[in-house]
């Protein structure tokens, strides 16, 4: 007896002006988009657009740029080839790094002495 009443009260009554199963979908999903959305417009985005800007600096290096490796190594380039490139971090002393563990070319004009 216990168990059909509630049942009972559990079952929604039909009735013609019951919401449709479409609207109620939307109700949920309406606000997954919207997240989605600001998700986009404040963190995917801005990420894609840096990294082409980044891809398209580090493509563009040429010989006599000061560059940033990743290991935080500074050095002058002397030689571009394909995917790598030749860093002078020393008089005498050059390394080879690839092209894509640069983080960042150097402006030499606005950058300031280290022990100064």
């Amino acid at each position: 007896m216990i168990v059909s009443l509630a049942l009972a009260q559990a079952t929604p009554a039909v009735s013609g002006s019951a919401p449709g199963g479409a609207a109620a979908f939307m109700v949920q999903v309406l606000p997954l988009a919207l997240i989605f959305l600001v998700f986009w417009f404040l963190i995917i985005r801005p990420q894609s657009k840096r990294m082409k800007e980044h891809k398209a600096k580090i493509e563009a290096v040429k010989r006599g740029d000061q560059v940033v490796t990743g290991g935080g190594l500074i050095g002058k380039v002397t030689k571009v080839e394909e995917g790598v490139v030749e860093v002078e971090l020393a008089p005498g002393m050059k390394v080879r790094a690839l092209k894509s563990t640069l983080t960042d070319i150097v402006d030499p004009l606005s950058a300031k002495p280290a022990n100064d």
